[in-house]
């Protein structure tokens, strides 16, 4: 799609053994993919003891590689294999995701002797997290409680409307001198530099959402610098990035109905009646009453769709969003409402970076429309389809209509030249829908689709899913692609609810992968 980087789910802090710190390394030259030799340090942590960091200079403007220079942090966990198949860089999505713990995870997820072959290389891209300089435009942005998304009154639509004018001219204030240059092509080019400071003459890649975006962009810039792709629920192109936003909206609001479903489903364990359309109504008898009583004098209609958002990502989190919205409907208990918020809700400090990343570049990539009418119609008209989050959705995006960047033009990631990718997509997913899988692959030639059907969940390799992961073996191992160019595999079960010692928890490598991902996208 074009995510809608979720703020809402943390990115470097989910998992324990996270790298909170770089050493310096080595400063790379600037210029045409060639720089200085990486000094990698060890930086290991007790998930993956084979970790080590490293830092590059790149220029801030390519245009001018001999001009001012900015820094990126990189990971690296080392072939261990007697032949190396080179550098496998790996990216979460976002954008503003960090991608320094993916590549301990990768390493770590995929079989012993396959990681063997690869040096696992995972960066944080220009302006995010350890990289330098690292962007942040307005603390508090999310703070709750927020305007309800769904503006009752122009007085509610205005408040929102300053907040994300407010936020969009911070990051003018702040980041004046660094804002041009945050974009897709800077840091696809970026990649390239990298590629350069390894010593490769090609690198393979492996993105999640808004990182197939990255990737497909790299592709096209240095088709002959890539060895293998492989593309995990990916972003549509075409649509980048409002057009992307709307059918996210429509796709929200699909998986939201199926998340009650599936409560209605188990109806002995929730109480909230067999009928999803009823449990519906509760749904969203429960948002408008958090308009005038915030539960925990936290959580309003605004922060109650934070909240539910990470269930269309995973449905690994529906038994515990489940249960918080039934003690809420049921008997007007309001902590694990406020509990759930806090664990898939709630803003973490790292957010606010990955909030201004994101919009940085959604803003700075291609042009958003400029006229505040224009939205209300949009957004109208979707709300009509899609209540779940649209508006939510419109406000989190809304900083580009006030942007002072003005925008650049997407390139079109078409390529016969660069080697054909492994893409792979959930037929559900909602933040990146389907048919933006569709038409990616059709700008890649030669390029293969492995379809989980059935599946909602955003991020679909590397989460247990073996079928799916035999044919990533494959493709990395030996770059072979299913036999036809398409190949199907059945989504994994839907989750149980949790039992009543609560005992039971997401899949170990479903919830840690959405851990790591670089959501709203």
């Amino acid at each position: 799609m074009k995510k809608r980087a979720a703020v809402l789910l943390s990115i470097a802090t989910v998992l324990a053994g996270t790298v909170t710190s770089l050493p310096a390394g080595a400063a790379g030259a600037a210029g045409s993919g060639k720089a200085a030799p990486l000094a990698w340090q060890k930086c290991a942590t007790s998930r993956y003891p084979t970790l080590q960091c490293a830092s590059l200079q790149v220029p801030l403007d390519h245009a001018r590689p001999d001009g001012r220079q900015i820094t990126l942090a990189l990971t690296r966990v080392p072939h261990t294999a007697k032949k190396s198949q080179g550098p496998l860089l790996v990216n979460p999505g976002g954008p503003g995701g960090s991608g320094r713990s993916l590549a301990g995870f990768v390493a770590s997820a995929l079989p012993k002797a396959l990681a063997a072959q690869y040096d696992v290389i995972g960066f944080d891209p220009r302006g995010v997290g350890k990289s330098e300089p690292a962007l942040n435009c307005g603390q508090g942005h999310f703070a709750p409680v927020r305007p309800d998304s769904v503006p009752h009154s122009w007085a509610e639509e205005r408040a929102n409307i300053d907040r994300v004018r407010g936020f969009a001219e911070s990051c003018a204030t702040q980041h004046a001198d660094v804002l041009p240059y945050v974009d897709t092509v800077s840091a696809a080019r970026d990649l390239d530099l990298v590629r350069g400071a390894l010593g490769a003459p090609q690198v393979s890649y492996f993105g999640y959402s808004y990182g197939t975006y990255l990737g497909a962009v790299y592709a096209k810039l240095f088709p002959a610098r890539v060895k293998r792709m492989v593309l995990d629920s990916v972003v549509d192109p075409g649509g980048v990035w409002y057009e992307d936003n709307l059918a996210q909206d429509l796709a929200f609001d699909a998986r939201h109905k199926a998340f009650l479903a599936w409560v209605a489903k188990h109806d002995a364990t929730y109480g909230l009646g067999a009928d999803p359309e009823e449990v519906e109504r509760l749904w969203y008898r429960m948002r408008e009453s958090l308009r005038d009583a915030p539960a925990g004098g936290k959580v309003g209609p605004a922060e109650l769709e934070d909240t539910y958002l990470p269930g269309g990502y995973f449905n690994g989190y529906w038994p515990q969003l489940a249960e918080a919205f039934a003690a809420y409907a049921a008997k007007q208990d309001t902590q694990p409402l406020v509990a759930a918020y806090e664990r898939f809700g709630a803003v973490d400090p790292a957010a606010g970076n990955s909030y201004s990343v994101y919009s940085a570049v959604q803003c700075r990539d291609a042009g958003w429309p400029q006229d505040w009418q224009t939205w209300r119609r949009d957004m109208w008209t979707t709300h009509a389809k899609a209540p779940f989050m649209t508006w939510n959705n419109a406000w989190y995006n809304a900083p580009c209509a006030f942007w002072k960047t003005g925008p650049l033009q997407a390139p079109d990631v078409a390529n016969t030249e660069a080697p054909p990718a492994l893409l792979f997509q959930a037929t559900e997913d909602a933040a990146t829908p389907f048919e933006g899988a569709e038409a990616m692959r059709a700008k890649l030639a030669g390029s293969a689709l492995v379809v989980e059907e059935g599946g909602g969940n955003h991020g679909v390799s590397l989460s247990g899913n073996t079928c799916l992961d035999r044919h990533l073996t494959d493709y990395l191992t030996t770059g072979a692609l299913p036999s036809g160019g398409t190949a199907s595999c059945p989504a994994q079960p839907e989750p149980k609810p949790l039992p009543a010692t609560r005992a039971a928890a997401p899949s170990a490598g479903g919830a840690a992968l959405h851990g790591l991902l670089g959501f709203r996208s």
